[in-house]
Formats: C-alpha cells, sequence, structure tokens
C-alpha cells in the first residue's frame, strides 16, 4: 500500500466506524477504483457494507438486504483478516446487526430498525491502522 492509499483507507475505517456510511463509501470507491484483486474485491464489499447500513438507517429495507447480500458474498471469502482488519469479527457482527431484517417477510416491514447497539464497526489487526 502506497502512503496516500493507507493513509486514505484509515479515513474510509474511521469514517465507517463513526457511522458516516455515505462519506465513507465516497473514500472507498476512490481506492476501489485504483485496487485490484482481492484487494479489488474487498473495497466493493466493503463500500456495500456500508451502503446498506446506509439504507438500512434510512428504512430502504430492500436496498439494505441486496447490499448485506452482496458485500457478505464478497467478504466472507476473504478470510479471518484482511488488509489489517478482523474481517471475521466484522462479518459476525454485520450479520447480527441485519439478522432480524433478513428474518422478516414482510415487503414492506414496519417493525424492523437499526439497532444502534449493533451497528457494526471494523477492528484492527494491524497496528496503527485505527487511532
Amino acid at each position: 500500500m502506497t502512503t496516500d492509499f493507507y493513509e486514505q483507507y484509515r479515513e474510509g475505517i474511521r469514517l465507517f466506524n463513526e457511522e458516516d456510511f455515505f462519506e465513507c463509501h465516497e473514500v472507498f470507491e476512490e481506492l476501489w477504483a485504483e485496487s485490484q484483486g482481492d484487494d479489488k474485491k474487498f473495497l466493493q464489499g466493503m463500500i456495500q457494507a456500508a451502503v446498506a447500513l446506509f439504507h438500512f438507517g434510512n428504512e430502504n429495507f430492500g436496498g439494505a438486504k441486496k447490499l448485506y447480500h452482496s458485500a457478505h458474498q464478497k467478504l466472507s471469502i476473504l478470510g479471518e483478516q484482511f488488509m489489517g482488519i478482523a474481517l471475521a469479527r466484522f462479518l459476525v457482527d454485520f450479520e447480527l446487526c441485519f439478522q432480524e431484517l433478513l428474518a422478516n417477510t414482510e415487503a414492506y416491514p414496519t417493525t424492523v430498525a437499526i439497532k444502534d447497539e449493533l451497528v457494526p464497526k471494523i477492528h484492527a489487526v494491524e497496528e496503527g491502522l485505527i487511532e
């Protein structure tokens, strides 16, 4: 990772953890455009996770579910850790956050809401990645 890439990546993680999912998506999208291979797949999955959470918070449940599945599919094949984060832990927390929405079969759910205490955070396995 170049220094610029690394700093921008750290900024994307910071925005995600502050639940500024739209801005996080913007930052990660710039990095995604410059990436290749598994890094590109990972960043796309994280973009989709951020947008899924953005939609969930805005009660766009159809969009949230669709992006949840896309993100989970991309991220779940990348292992326990990836690009300095605890990816397996993130996926467990991400699934827990979406559990109620995923279990709901209503076309337009009225009893589902994102729970602040379940919104996943990104945890680092690499020193200095998250302040």
